[in-house]
C-alpha cells in the first residue's frame, strides 16, 4: 500500500520573498498556487477557486457518463462532445502508451495557471497539483524531488531555467500517494514544455522501475522521447538523471 502524506509537507519550500501562496481545494482537485509578490492581487484566490470549482464540475458531468474512459489503462479517446481538456490528455497519453487520466493533474494544473496570467497578467505563477506542478516562470527555480521514505527525499532536485518556461514538472510514485501506479519508484520526475505530457510520461516510466536495477535502462528510454526535456529516477538511495537541466542539491528541511 502506496503512503499518502496528506499534509503536503514539501510545499513548504515556497519562498516567501518571492510567492504568495494560496490553496484551492475541490473535491480531489488540492493545489497550490504561488504568483509572484509584485503580481498578487487578493482577488485571485476567490477568482481561482471559482475557476477550479467550474472545470471539475465540467469534467465530472461528462465523466460520469464516460466510465471506460475514466478506467482505460491504455489511450483512449474522448467523444467528440467532450470537453475539451479530455481531448487534451488523450493526446498526451497517445504519446505514453497509458490510459489518459494519467495526464489529469499535470493538465488541471496547466489550464489554472494560464488562466490566471490570462485573466491578471501575472509575471510568474506555478501550480502545483498533488506534486504536478506547471511553471510559468522569469527567474529560474529550484524544484525538489519529494520521494517519500528515500534517503534522496527532498535533497535532489533541478534548476529550472526561466527561459525554458513555461513546463510541467511532474512526479510519479508507486511508494508514495494514492496514484494508480505498477512501479515501485520512490519518484519519476519528468519535465515536459506540457505539463499533460509530463504527467502522463512520469506515470508511465514510473510504472517500468521495480528495483534500482531498472533506473539505467529506464533513463534511456526517456532519452529518446524528444518530448522530455529532463527526468530524475530515484528508487530507494538510487538516483538517475538526464536532460538539460542542472541537478541541484537541497539541505534537508
Amino acid at each position: 500500500m502506496t503512503e499518502r502524506y496528506v499534509e503536503r509537507e514539501y510545499r513548504r519550500r515556497f519562498r516567501g520573498d518571492r510567492w504568495v501562496h494560496f490553496t484551492v481545494k475541490c473535491r480531489e482537485t488540492d493545489l497550490c498556487i504561488g504568483i509572484d509578490r509584485a503580481s498578487w492581487r487578493e482577488e485571485m484566490a476567490v477568482w481561482a477557486g471559482r475557476f477550479v470549482e467550474e472545470l471539475r464540475a465540467e469534467m465530472d458531468a461528462w465523466i460520469a457518463g464516460h466510465p471506460e474512459y475514466a478506467g482505460a489503462l491504455l489511450p483512449q479517446e474522448a467523444t467528440e462532445d467532450a470537453p475539451e481538456i479530455f481531448h487534451e490528455m488523450a493526446a498526451a497519453a497517445r504519446r505514453s502508451g497509458i490510459g489518459p487520466m494519467s495526464a489529469v493533474a499535470g493538465t488541471v494544473a496547466r489550464r489554472t495557471g494560464e488562466a490566471l496570467k490570462e485573466c491578471f497578467g501575472v509575471r510568474e505563477v506555478m501550480v502545483e497539483n498533488g506534486g504536478d506542478i506547471y511553471a510559468d516562470l522569469q527567474e529560474d527555480a529550484d524544484i525538489a524531488v519529494f520521494a517519500g521514505a528515500s534517503p534522496l527525499s527532498e535533497r535532489v532536485g533541478l534548476r529550472i531555467r526561466a527561459e525554458e518556461s513555461p513546463v510541467g514538472i511532474c512526479t510519479s510514485s508507486g511508494t508514495v500517494g494514492p496514484s494508480l501506479s505498477f512501479g515501485k519508484a520512490d519518484a519519476v520526475m519528468v519535465v515536459c514544455r506540457d505539463a499533460a505530457l509530463a504527467d502522463t510520461y512520469a506515470t508511465a516510466f514510473a510504472n517500468e522501475i521495480q528495483s534500482a536495477d531498472d533506473i539505467p535502462a529506464c533513463l534511456e528510454r526517456m532519452k529518446q522521447k524528444e518530448d522530455i526535456l529532463a527526468a530524475i529516477a530515484i528508487k530507494e538511495d538510487k538516483i538517475g538523471i538526464s536532460g538539460i537541466f542542472e541537478l541541484i542539491l537541497f539541505e534537508k528541511a
